[in-house]
């Protein structure tokens, strides 16, 4: 089930409910056609649904961390230079 059967649930519902005036004493086609109606409309829904729920596993990423084995040499930083001199 998918996209194409809920618009097909709808239209067929649509048909039932809006187009069709037959008059059947056991069946009332216009409650019968807003149950297909809805029903087409909660399979849009979840089909939507599950595709917005792929689209985010989809994007996950990956990030690898290589360590290395010993620690690397940290250089000390360099001294201050000297403070300037006022020459008098």
């Amino acid at each position: 089930m998918g996209i194409g059967t809920g618009v097909f649930l709808i239209a067929l519902g649509a048909i039932l409910t809006f187009a069709v005036r037959a008059n059947i004493w056991w069946l009332d086609l216009r409650a019968v056609g807003w149950v297909l109606m809805l029903a087409g409309l909660g399979i849009l829904l979840t089909t939507v649904y599950y595709w917005q729920d792929r689209k985010r596993r989809a994007r996950t990423l990956i990030v690898e961390e290589n360590r290395l084995s010993h620690p690397t040499a940290v250089m000390p930083p360099p001294p201050d230079p000297p403070p300037p001199t006022n020459p008098r």
